[in-house]
């Protein structure tokens, strides 16, 4: 590939299909390709639990809705193999200019390759990230990443890469471009009655070591109960629910498990929110992208890969063998005038 399209006709398709906090951190990239490409149409193939978020993102003309998740569940299943024959000729109907796969996996290269258009993709593995080397022979052109680049930086340099544009420069203003007008409306429609002010607790994640000790978690509600505030315990799965009913019983009253929510629900309840604190996990992403007061939580040596650095809202606690200490948190909500 030498060249970009004319700019007036560009189309492009970004292939970031999994999982949520990875697609969060994928959304910049969009704004930058506006900023540059204004006329571009950009349509993006992601997971069909996640196209309610890529739909709030303002310079997405399509979400594009993959199966992968589900389809791996039915693999023998003819009525399985008949949808991705026909999802197959559905995406190869329309011709891109350029097709980014973001992701790097042999199941993100396959799908790239569906489409009609040239595919750029990652050349090399970065540190801590998913990188599958097989996917360089998908690829027509292959750009590479130095290894300790954090994942938003890795996706906007691919993408400028991919289309001939000036890399990106770390001053230049982070953009996650998330319309929360409308994730605002999806809130309200939840009619959930919020108090304000109220505080997000994200206590759930998928990994067990990622978590935060329920004795901190109900110390700390206690302590922004008693300076008035109220606390809001999402959840997304039966486990998840059932713990933040637990939790939600030592604040009494001011406490709310809300029902399970969509996610435009979930990004309005968190730009609503007067701070969340919460795990390593897509929820707390979220609140770090609309860059509202947040606290990540962190176990391990991976906030300078994940964690928010465009805002002086965002603010990542904890590494290997220094888990984030109650006194820590405290502090940092103090700083946001909640304690």
């Amino acid at each position: 590939m030498t060249g970009t399209p004319s700019l007036s006709a560009q189309k492009i398709l970004i292939v970031r299909v999994s999982s949520l906090g990875d697609v969060v951190h994928n959304m910049p990239a969009i704004a930058d390709i506006r900023r540059r490409h204004p006329d571009a149409q950009i349509d993006w193939l992601v997971e069909e639990s996640f196209v309610g978020l890529v739909e709030l993102v303002q310079g997405v003309h399509r979400a594009i809705p993959v199966s992968l998740r589900r389809w791996r569940k039915k693999l023998f299943s003819p009525a399985n193999w008949a949808e991705i024959r026909a999802f197959r000729r559905a995406l190869a109907a329309e011709h891109y200019d350029l097709v980014i796969d973001c992701q790097g996996l042999i199941k993100t290269a396959w799908l790239a390759r569906m489409a009609r258009g040239p595919v750029v993709g990652l050349g090399n593995r970065t540190d801590g990230a998913g990188y599958e080397w097989p996917v360089r022979f998908f690829y027509g052109k292959r750009v590479p990443i130095e290894p300790r680049t954090h994942v938003v930086e890795r996706t906007r340099q691919l993408v400028a890469a991919a289309l001939n544009d000036p890399a990106p420069q770390p001053t230049d203003e982070i953009d996650f471009g998330i319309d929360v007008g409308r994730a605002s409306l999806a809130v309200s429609q939840a009619q959930l009655n919020l108090p304000v002010p109220y505080v997000v607790f994200v206590h759930a994640t998928s990994r067990e070591d990622k978590q935060w000790p329920d004795t901190a978690w109900i110390e700390l509600g206690q302590s922004l109960v008693r300076r008035g505030a109220s606390l809001v315990l999402p959840w997304g799965s039966e486990a998840e629910r059932a713990t933040s009913e637990r939790l939600a019983k030592e604040f009494g009253a001011a406490a709310i498990v809300p029902p399970k929510l969509s996610l435009p629900a979930v990004v309005g309840l968190l730009e609503g929110a007067a701070a969340t604190v919460g795990v390593d996990t897509g929820l707390v992403h979220i609140a770090a992208a609309l860059k509202r007061p947040t606290v990540e939580l962190y176990n391990f040596a991976t906030a300078w890969r994940t964690g928010g650095y465009w805002s002086p809202n965002v603010i990542n606690l904890g590494t290997a063998g220094q888990p984030p200490t109650l006194q820590a948190v405290k502090s940092a909500l103090a700083g946001f005038g909640l304690l």
